[in-house]
């Protein structure tokens, strides 16, 4: 188990590397002066080349990169050329709201999905499996701003339970914050139900054609003791994997959900600081959501051997 956690922490190092040179390097390719942006059009040769050596923009790319690199390694993502705020303190005030919305989406998703996908596959080609396939299927197929678009028109406009844009901090009053919070979750939670609910399918159609689910028939077992005992953790362990991914990519491209339902979060931060060629914090959301990318399925993986011991002995 310990060479195990070791092999997956050693390769996670040279990963975060390679990371952290490609958000460097994709935020260079981006079109546009920051300095000209900050400055306007009246900007003079003079104040252009005084504000890019404040901002270290005259160095060579290998020289910024070193920099902002060692800046980085001390938890220092610079200040926003826009708001001179902390980066850092920035991006995590911002992830709250962000991770918040997606832990709970992800984890509904998984409660639903998992039984739903070993129900389907119990009753394979029946009416219950057809069903389920079906209802994935269109989940999957539903682009999350349209899915979001719809819930706002019926649950906001149409029946006006719930408030249609607009952000109310859980600690300023939770009351009103859950309520801004139910749409983008359950933009999240319907569209994931459909991906883990087709891997939670799979891979439990695969668990139960082996040689010892037969065997624990040919015992007696009720069905319902050989699906929670016997079929239930080996079916789980690429559910469990892809729940990973599902929480990575989920950070990753959240800007579409808080754009539609106007939510301050990480993903709306980070189309703002496009916008504006906030260089700084650009960079700092991009590194900050490929790390905690990493970090999750770091720790997926080092979870795995519980699902399938042989993982550890390998």
């Amino acid at each position: 188990m310990f060479r195990f956690a070791a092999s997956r922490i050693a390769m996670a190092i040279p990963t975060l590397l390679i990371v952290a040179v490609s958000v460097f390097v994709l935020i260079r390719l981006i079109p546009g002066d920051p300095a000209q942006l900050l400055l306007g059009d009246l900007a003079t040769p003079a104040s252009l080349a005084e504000l890019r050596a404040r901002l270290g923009l005259d160095r060579s790319l290998p020289a910024q990169f070193g920099i902002w690199f060692g800046h980085v390694l001390q938890g220092d993502l610079g200040t926003s050329i826009n708001s001179g705020q902390d980066v850092l303190s920035l991006v995590t005030d911002r992830f709250l709201i962000s991770g918040r919305i997606v832990l709970v989406a992800v984890a509904l998703a998984a409660m639903v999905a998992v039984p739903a996908g070993m129900i389907a596959a119990w009753k394979q080609n029946r009416a219950p499996d057809l069903l389920l396939v079906g209802t994935a299927t269109l989940l999957v197929s539903i682009p999350t701003f349209w899915l979001g678009l719809l819930l706002l028109l019926l649950f906001g406009l149409k029946l006006g339970w719930l408030p249609v844009v607009g952000y109310v901090g859980i600690a300023e009053d939770w009351k009103n914050g859950l309520l801004y919070l139910v749409l983008p979750v359950l933009t999240l939670f319907l569209h994931e139900i459909g991906v883990l609910m087709r891997m939670a399918r799979a891979s439990t159609l695969e668990v139960l054609r082996l040689d010892y689910i037969t065997h624990a028939r040919a015992k007696g077992l009720s069905e319902r003791a050989v699906l929670m005992r016997h079929a239930f953790k080996n079916a789980f362990g690429p559910t469990w994997t892809l729940i990973g991914l599902v929480l990575g990519n989920l950070l990753g491209g959240i800007a579409v959900v808080e754009t539609v339902f106007t939510i301050p979060g990480l993903g709306r931060l980070l189309v703002d600081a496009i916008f504006a060629r906030d260089y700084p914090v650009i960079q700092g959301c991009l590194l900050f959501v490929a790390v905690i990318y990493v970090v999750v399925n770091l720790v997926i993986d080092l979870c795995y051997p519980f699902f399938d011991p042989r993982v550890a002995v390998e």
